[in-house]
């Protein structure tokens, strides 16, 4: 099996605080990722939404579509309601080729609010789980049939956001419901993606490469900070500039037959973290894990 390498445009410009690399032109983001040698980009604020719109964009650059980010509210709306939302997001998506969809509940979510410390992420109650649970079977099972999978983003400051969240997700959720294992957000959270990766294998359909920066993210839990500030501080960075074991979780992949996307998500301010610079780091320290691995990679 093979997998692709694909990079989200946080590396130049945030979508949970837009001021950061405000005035990078989308261009600049897309002609970058390319020279770091990415094949695709996930989307980002600065996107058009239509196909009609993007497909030209990303052909001019010679990109692929990954994916795209799309914030469910569930716990408060019902699955019919929720599938009318996100149909304009999953028709871009299928134009344009991508077949997963990064998807993430942020009903009373935190990580957008720079002044909500962490050990305020809001908790599924019991009757939220019940409410939850059916009606997310329901919107995955749409999508699915239109052929784009839902890939489940448990997110720092999210309703399901700990090891043992993601555990209860996976054990009540559908086959349809696949899982995005995303290194930074559950090193963060306390887990560990190498034992998280064995454990569903089946249910990984896309993969999110973040490294984390051990003695911020000690500062971050010690002081309570925010996520936000958290991600100013440089918790996060590209693979291989932090401490987490990509070789193992990357032959861990090749094991189980793992063919979708590799992607480098690494929240950073740009104006400190220069993003061509940590976008080549992450591309050529991805490509050397995985050769590591012995898991091919596809142009």
């Amino acid at each position: 099996m093979s997998v692709r390498l694909g990079i989200n445009p946080l590396t130049w410009t945030n979508d949970d605080m837009p001021a950061l690399g405000g005035d990078t032109p989308l261009d600049t983001c897309l002609a970058e990722g390319k020279q770091a040698g990415f094949s695709g980009f996930e989307l980002g604020h600065k996107f058009p939404r239509v196909p009609e719109k993007l497909g030209p964009i990303l052909e001019k650059h010679g990109l692929s579509l990954v994916s795209g980010w799309y914030s469910s509210e569930l716990l408060t709306r019902s699955a019919e309601d929720e599938i009318e939302a996100l149909k304009p997001h999953l028709h871009l998506l299928k134009s344009l080729g991508a077949n997963v969809m990064v998807f993430c509940e942020v009903t009373h979510c935190v990580h957008g609010e720079r002044e909500t410390p962490l050990s305020h992420s809001p908790r599924m109650s019991e009757e939220g789980w019940k409410t939850f649970i059916p009606r997310l079977n329901q919107v995955a099972d749409y999508c699915l049939e239109q052929g784009v999978q839902i890939a489940y983003h448990y997110h720092l400051g999210t309703v399901i956001e700990t090891p043992d969240e993601i555990d209860r997700l996976m054990a009540e959720a559908s086959p349809s419901v696949g899982l995005l294992l995303d290194t930074g957000h559950l090193v963060a959270a306390g887990g560990d993606p190498v034992l998280l990766q064995r454990k569903y294998s089946d249910r990984i359909n896309h993969v999110h490469c973040k490294d984390i920066r051990k003695d911020v993210l000690a500062d971050v839990r010690n002081r309570d900070l925010s996520f936000l500030d958290g991600v100013l501080n440089g918790m996060f960075t590209v693979p291989g500039d932090g401490y987490i074991d990509y070789t193992t979780l990357f032959e861990g992949l090749r094991e189980s037959d793992y063919s979708g996307w590799v992607v480098v998500e690494a929240e950073q301010d740009p104006a400190v973290s220069h993003p061509l610079t940590y976008a080549c780091l992450g591309h050529d320290n991805l490509r050397r894990f995985l050769a590591e691995a012995r898991l091919t990679v596809d142009a």
